[in-house]
């Protein structure tokens, strides 16, 4: 399973679309355009005209090729956006350079391509834009061609005239890189937030959904159960107390009672029952969601590793709902054994569940853990029944277990070993919420190193 960070949406967020940034630089493009043609032409000034549409040819070439090799709706990275915004500073800068320098009332635009990148780049990179834009800004007040002016005169503006128009520069760079940079930023952090609400409280609607229909397979499968039960126990007295038959009809009976329980714990999800929230130490904890597997043919195996005390927690039936399913899912699929581990220290409590099945398919691993995504192929599925392998099993315990505060990870084992892993990690102030004093409840001694508890 994939973790979201909020790294990763704030990166995500700032991508640039390479269709915005090619519309704007057409758009400077004619304005280019427009200015030079109108200069030498309207205004009779001599330019070098040749040379400045090359210029400007040179950028909308970029363009073309752009167009060409990318699709509109292509995001670009950073690297290539901070390269792109460059070359437009650097253009530009060419030509003014040979229209004036910062004489020419034109080198305002320097502030455009910061601007741009103050909205949609890092910090970082919008300062090596504004760096760039700046230095190229004093190159052009001290070198330059003259400002295209009327035949046979030449303006030449006051040094001090163009220092201040350099300072004008200067200011507007930081001022509008700065204000372009928080205002995008808190509209950045809003349509995260929102975002992240929507995805949190589509979960919540998903499970309260499950909620209902979880007490109506309760309310529905009690009469069926009941006389499963009661046949059972009926071909018990019946039939011989010795021999194979005997040990299915017992089989049978447990499995009925495991499903009576299951339904019991499926209809107290939403509760906060006082007698069966009670503090126990993490090794009961675990033999609770071990024990109904033990009739099973794959076998279990317990690891405990801590350091100093074992923590203390209180018996969340929403805990132990998503524990159990979890190793139920490794149970089904192991070929033949099952791992549980439990380690702990004074930061963080953690419990993982392997097995040595195939593991989860590729396809599948990247969104396990979400409603109807599931791990079970179409002809187990139809072998099982049609209902079975939705994948709802996964997301419930992923989000029951997360509102206890843990993170859970599903993975693949390493080659060349093969099965599926899953990590339950806690804090250990999250784990231990709510628990009574260990002087009041039970308490656990440190375990030695790599103890083991075999099932």
């Amino acid at each position: 399973m994939v973790e979201i960070r909020p790294s990763d949406l704030a990166r995500d967020a700032r991508r640039l679309r390479l269709d915005t940034l090619v519309r704007l630089r057409w758009l400077a493009i004619i304005g280019q355009s427009a200015a030079v043609g109108g200069v030498q032409f309207g205004l009779g000034f001599a330019l070098p005209f040749g040379l400045c549409f090359a210029v400007i040819a040179a950028s909308a070439l970029l363009n073309l090729v752009l167009r060409i090799q990318f699709p509109a709706s292509h995001r670009l990275g950073e690297n290539v956006a901070t390269l792109l915004l460059g070359f437009d500073i650097l253009q530009l800068a060419a030509l003014l350079y040979l229209t004036g320098g910062l004489q020419n009332p034109f080198s305002m635009l320097f502030l455009a391509p910061v601007l741009i990148s103050a909205t949609a780049l890092p910090p970082e990179r919008t300062l090596g834009l504004g760096i760039l834009a700046i230095g190229c800004a004093t190159l052009l007040a001290l070198v330059h061609e003259p400002l295209p002016w009327a035949r046979g005169e030449r303006l030449t503006m006051p040094f001090l005239y163009v220092t201040g128009i350099w300072t004008a520069i200067l200011l507007g760079v930081v001022f509008t890189g700065i204000y372009a940079w928080r205002v995008a930023e808190e509209a950045r952090l809003l349509a995260q937030a929102l975002a992240a609400t929507e995805l949190v409280l589509a979960r919540e609607q998903h499970l309260s959904q499950l909620d209902g229909l979880a007490a109506a397979a309760a309310h529905e499968l009690g009469t069926p159960l009941a006389t499963i039960t009661l046949v059972a126990k009926e071909l018990d007295h019946t039939l011989p107390k010795e021999g194979p038959v005997a040990e299915d009809i017992k089989l049978l009976r447990e499995q009925v009672e495991r499903c009576r329980n299951i339904l019991t714990k499926l209809t107290s999800l939403g509760q906060d029952p006082s007698a069966f929230l009670e503090t126990v130490p993490l090794s009961v904890l675990i033999e609770d969601i071990v024990a109904p597997n033990r009739s099973l043919d794959t076998a279990i195996e317990i690891r405990r590793e801590g350091l100093g005390p074992e923590p203390l927690c209180r018996r969340n039936p929403g805990v132990v709902f998503g524990l159990s399913n979890i190793l139920d899912n490794a149970v089904d699929f192991a070929s033949s054994s099952v791992v549980v581990e439990a380690y702990w220290n004074a930061e963080e409590v953690r419990i993982e569940i392997s097995d040595d099945g195939p593991g989860y398919a590729p396809e599948v691993l990247l969104r396990v853990g979400e409603p109807y995504v599931t791990t079970r192929s179409a002809v187990l599925r139809t072998e099982e029944g049609g209902g079975s392998g939705l994948g709802l099993g996964l997301f419930i315990a992923k989000t029951l277990l997360e509102r206890s505060g843990a993170q859970l990870l599903l993975t693949n084992a390493a080659p060349p070993v093969t099965g599926a892993q899953a990590r339950i990690v806690w804090t250990r102030q999250a784990f231990e919420r709510g628990a009574a004093s260990r002087s009041q409840g039970v308490s656990g001694g440190p375990v030695n190193q790599g103890e083991t508890l075999p099932i």
